[in-house]
C-alpha cells in the first residue's frame, strides 16, 4: 500500500477504534463516525445522524501484522 495523507489518516482512524467492535469510517475512510457492539447499533446510530455514506466493518480482537 502506498503511504499518502489519506492512507494515514485512514491508519489513524483504525487505531484509534476500539477493538473487537463494529464501526462505521466516513466514505474517504479517514474518520470514525459510529461504533457500537453489535452491527445494528451501528445502523441505528447512523441512521440518526442522517449518515448514508459511510461503510460498516467488525474491527479484529487485536491488531497484528499479517504475514503474506
Amino acid at each position: 500500500m502506498k503511504r499518502n495523507a489519506q492512507t494515514d489518516a485512514r491508519v489513524a482512524a483504525l487505531l484509534t477504534a476500539p477493538l473487537n467492535a463494529w464501526i462505521a469510517l466516513s466514505d474517504d475512510e479517514t474518520r470514525l463516525v459510529a461504533e457500537g457492539e453489535t452491527y445494528q447499533d451501528v445502523v441505528d446510530k447512523l441512521d440518526k445522524i442522517g449518515d448514508e455514506s459511510s461503510f460498516i466493518l467488525k474491527t479484529p480482537p487485536n491488531w497484528r501484522p499479517l504475514a503474506v
